[in-house]
């Protein structure tokens, strides 16, 4: 039965069904082909969504879309602006860091490319190749999975069950985060030199770093206030964002007074049209994993991996090379929801740590969100930008390599993820 639910999964997705309907159908197939009764379907689905943890992915999303709807960007920017200075490459490296700024608030890489790139597309025109620009903002929204809060690892740790915690998963992807935008950073101002781009921003100014330091600094305390929280077990991850729908909207209406009552049911229906999305592919999934579960192909596949190797670098070596692959196809919550169950348990069984383990999971996925031919991130980029895809192609390949070349540092060095976690506690 398993054999014919992925056969008809993958023939449904090759023929352009959404693939949460894909999923469904394949593992109502499965279970009509192995006689279990198909009251099973509905009962799986709702308790894969019944969950509290869960909640915390549509409440950041509210916040991200609170924050961007009173038009916190433009204090963020205007930070990074008097922060850079006026540099070659200075407009890359100030979105850039509102990437950075704007990761720590959404946890997600096309709700920070919208909102980046409606706001920073116009004046990278003016300066770059929009194909260049539209790369540079492309990265920028990537680091949201990565910088905590991040709904990718939300949805980890929730597949993966109790070997892993939500805030330890956060802790791990502080110190990747930093060398990404530091990497990023110096990359860019080696394009902009050898490119020839002239030097953009105000000359640097202590005077008006510290004036735009006192107008952020209410927008720069909220993940201080959330992620804090969150690590030093004031509260979970769920009313962690709760708290964060709170403080977005505190700001949004009374420290930029940008937000209006009447954007707050645009703003409402986008976080929820988002997360829908993502709570779709965890129902229709959970049917499956059952089916996987009742054919014993975790074991399976446990057994079979250890057959080929009892070298934890080795299968993690595999399932990287797995997983870049996957990650060009696949849309990345669908990997995680459908892969995850499958492979965190033989990771353990292997000794490796569960933090670092699946921190390597979720990076991996993310960079696959920039790699064609399936990157939703380029296509919303060429969208924003109007742009050709070959025009992007052409500048984004560094960046997807810079990338994976942290992701290996990371592989090599497991310090990096995990030192931060475990000085925490976590």
């Amino acid at each position: 039965m398993t054999t014919l639910a992925i056969i008809t999964f993958l023939i449904l997705a090759l023929l352009g069904m959404p693939l949460a309907f894909a999923l469904g159908l394949a593992a109502l197939g499965g279970l009509a082909y192995s006689g279990i009764e198909l009251s099973v379907m509905p009962q799986r689905m709702m308790h894969a969504v019944n969950s509290f943890p869960l909640m915390a992915i549509p409440l950041f999303m509210l916040a991200g879309e609170l924050m961007v709807g009173g038009q916190v960007m433009q204090r963020t920017i205007d930070f990074a602006n008097a922060f850079v200075g006026r540099v070659k490459g200075g407009l890359a490296h100030v979105t850039l860091l509102s990437g950075l700024g704007l990761a720590s608030v959404t946890g997600a890489a096309v709700a920070g490319a919208s909102a980046l790139g409606t706001t920073m597309m116009p004046a990278m025109k003016k300066h770059y190749d929009a194909g260049f620009g539209s790369a540079v903002v492309a990265s920028a929204s990537n680091l949201g999975p990565i910088i905590p809060p991040s709904a990718a690892m939300i949805v980890y740790a929730l597949m993966a069950g109790s070997s892993v915690s939500v805030g330890g998963l956060f802790m791990a992807g502080v110190v990747p985060g930093i060398l990404l935008v530091v990497g990023m950073m110096a990359l860019s101002s080696w394009i902009a030199h050898r490119k020839g781009y002239a030097p953009t921003g105000e000359p640097f100014s202590l005077k008006n770093l510290l004036l735009q330091t006192r107008r952020a600094g209410a927008i720069m305390l909220m993940p201080v206030v959330v992620i804090g929280g969150i690590v030093g077990g004031v509260f979970t991850a769920t009313e962690g964002a709760a708290i964060a729908v709170i403080y977005a909207f505190v700001i949004g209406k009374w420290v930029t007074r940008k937000l209006a009552w009447a954007d707050l049911p645009g703003c409402m229906f986008r976080a929820a049209l988002t997360s829908a999305v993502v709570g779709a592919l965890i129902a229709f999934a959970t049917p499956l994993t059952f089916l996987f579960t009742i054919d014993l192909i975790p074991m399976r596949l446990s057994e079979f991996i250890q057959a080929l190797t009892d070298n934890p670098h080795l299968f993690l070596a595999l399932v990287m090379a797995m997983l870049l692959v996957v990650g060009m196809f696949l849309e990345s919550n669908a990997a995680y929801i459908m892969l995850v169950p499958l492979f965190a348990p033989i990771a353990l069984a292997y000794g490796i740590d569960p933090l670092y383990f699946g921190f390597l999971f979720v990076f991996n996925l993310v960079i696959g969100m920039m790699t064609p031919p399936v990157g939703v991130l380029l296509f919303v980029m060429c969208g924003i930008a109007k742009i050709p895809m070959s025009q992007l192609l052409r500048y984004v390949w560094p960046f997807i390599a810079l990338q994976y070349l942290v992701l290996v540092l990371c592989w090599i060095f497991p310090g990096i993820v995990t030192a931060l976690p475990r000085a925490l506690g976590y």
